[in-house]
């Protein structure tokens, strides 16, 4: 762990990365943590062990601020996140190609037989104020969308927290990853044409405006990831219990050190609301860990994942002379992924991602989080046979 100090406008800027020896990490990203450390009103930034370079500011850290906050910093895909179901489906009969055949293809809008209920819980969390429409919304409710985004049916591998009763050798569990689809784009670029990357003042009015549509893309993202988990359990005939649901993209009202002002978390997982899960790539570990209470240093935040190693341009490049693409469908675990999206499979590859153990090996060394469960993946999907709607 290293800390550092930086001057911007309005006073000091505290600057702290969490990394073992064993995890790499890009200049660039150190650079962008930096920069966008010395933006006025940042108070703290945190690096994380996953962190890397993103568009203008670093992916996997956080950031505290007073009297002022920072869309930007947030990025287009507010409420991104993970929820994580335990099934009724038992570990030792699943198949991966039985669930392959079941699942099918989930790109495309809600079937009707679930549309109905998906639209009455879309109604409920106020969207006539956002910039997209009701229908652009359904069409876009229960699908995983591109990016790193997946649904992953995984089996209990090993149990560390023996007394923990929440864990389950014998269960399926499901994972999902994503966010708020074309919505928290359209939030980011509406205010970014009308305020470039200057950030709001907490009391203004057009702060209380995107702070309204900001929560409401929050909810529509967990909507999101519930319904793409009931199309899943539907299509595998499973019943599920939820055990964990967490953005790691948002921006929320915080107190740090005595001083309220707002954090800011771009590809970083909350420390202060239970359990959360830290997967690697599709060819990896995934990792359920419980926060260590009171450890406020990392701004109550932890790595999101692994962490992207290769920039997306460079994966066809560096794998395509190696690999086939029917190759990257399966794991070295022997699990199946789902992706026909060719450039995305690439992009998506297990080698363009960070070892998960040793992102996960640096949080404990930290003192920050203590490790529940290690899972493995079974069935990986990414996107089906069509492109999707949204």
């Amino acid at each position: 762990m290293g800390t550092t100090q930086f001057q911007n406008q309005q006073g000091d800027a505290q600057v702290r990365v969490f990394a073992g020896e064993r995890v790499w990490l890009e200049d660039a990203a150190l650079e962008q943590l930096r920069t966008t450390a010395r933006l006025a009103h940042i108070r703290a930034a945190v690096g994380l062990p996953d962190l890397h370079p993103g568009r203008g500011y670093p992916v996997g850290a956080a950031f505290f601020s007073v009297n002022h906050f920072y869309p930007a910093l947030v990025g287009g895909d507010i409420g991104c996140g993970m929820g994580l179901w335990r099934t009724d489906l038992r570990a030792h009969t699943a198949s991966a190609s039985k669930f392959e055949k079941q699942i099918g293809n989930i790109d495309g809008p809600l079937p009707d037989g679930l549309m109905d209920d998906a639209l009455r819980q879309l109604d409920g969390i106020g969207i006539d104020h956002l910039p997209a429409s009701r229908e652009m919304l359904a069409q876009s409710l229960g699908t995983i969308g591109g990016g790193n985004h997946f649904a992953e049916l995984q089996v209990v591998d090993e149990v560390y927290a023996t007394d923990d009763v929440r864990i389950d050798r014998k269960r399926v569990h499901l994972l999902v990853h994503s966010g708020s689809r074309g919505l928290g784009g359209a939030i980011l670029r509406q205010h970014v044409e009308r305020f470039g990357h200057a950030g709001l003042s907490a009391d203004c009015g057009a702060a209380r405006e995107y702070l309204a549509e900001h929560d409401a893309a929050l909810d529509f993202a967990c909507l999101n990831r519930i319904w793409i988990a009931r199309r899943i359990l539907q299509a595998i005939r499973g019943e599920a219990e939820l055990l964990l649901d967490v953005s790691h993209n948002h921006v929320l009202p915080a107190r740090i050190d005595g001083v309220d002002g707002f954090l800011h978390r771009k590809g970083a997982t909350p420390a202060d609301q239970g359990l959360v899960m830290i997967p690697g790539s599709r060819g990896d570990y995934s990792y359920l860990v419980e926060p260590i209470a009171d450890r406020h240093e990392a701004l109550d935040s932890l790595a999101h994942g692994a962490g992207r190693k290769w920039a997306r341009t460079d994966c066809m490049g560096r794998l395509a002379h190696k690999f086939k693409s029917d190759e990257l469908r399966k794991t070295k675990f022997g699990s199946t992924v789902i992706c026909n999206d060719k450039e995305l499979l690439y992009e998506e590859a297990p080698q363009a991602y960070k070892d998960v153990d040793s992102v996960v090996a640096a949080l404990v060394d930290a003192g920050l989080v203590r490790l529940v469960a290690r899972l493995r993946p079974l069935l990986t999907y990414k996107k089906g046979a069509i492109a999707a709607c949204c």
